[in-house]
């Protein structure tokens, strides 16, 4: 899937999306918001999962590479929004918000009023910093069960002589920081 859209900002990569996928739990009967829609691989993903996906995104830009993705995959359950959600959210009773933002950890109280009780919280933080920034201002907002992981992808070169990490991966991208209302 992923070999086909389009890339215009940075994207969320496959190995970080599964990992969200995964311990979010999301699925067919899950309503999430994703903020920092870029090209829109995280969006995407998530709505070929869940029923409804609202993605927010400041640059129209961005919003219309993502858009062309979704027509690309012919997915209808995604609405992409001009809309700042450090200024508000307008959906309720969610069950996943994920921040790929600057500062993500500015748009946690709007993220709080919008998850639904037991609703999950990623942030997409790619320094040690924003990590601790994001999980000082979830402590605050009241989540709990908060924790951070990081995904390494190392490949593998099988020859005859033996098998040994490659010299490449995929190494860090972000730290994934995932917390419950």
């Amino acid at each position: 899937m992923y070999r086909r859209l389009k890339r215009g900002p940075q994207v969320i990569l496959p190995k970080d999306i599964g990992i969200i996928l995964s311990y979010s739990g999301v699925n067919k009967d899950s309503v999430c918001v994703d903020a920092g829609t870029g090209s829109g691989w995280l969006a995407l993903s998530l709505a070929k999962v869940c029923k409804q996906v609202y993605s927010y995104e400041l640059r129209e830009d961005f919003i219309a590479i993502a858009e062309k993705n979704r027509e690309m995959l012919n997915l209808d359950n995604i609405t992409f929004k001009n809309k700042d959600v450090f200024k508000k959210i307008d959906e309720k009773e969610v069950d996943l918000v994920t921040l790929d933002l600057p500062d993500s950890q500015k748009a946690l109280k709007n993220a709080y009023k919008a998850l639904k009780p037991g609703g999950m919280v990623v942030g997409y933080l790619p320094h040690t910093e924003q990590v601790k920034a994001f999980v000082e201002r979830l402590n605050k907002e009241g989540f709990s069960d908060a924790y951070t992981v990081e995904v390494i992808v190392r490949d593998l070169l099988v020859r005859k002589e033996g098998v040994r990490p490659t010299n490449t991966g995929i190494w860090h991208t972000a730290y994934l920081t995932f917390a419950r209302k």
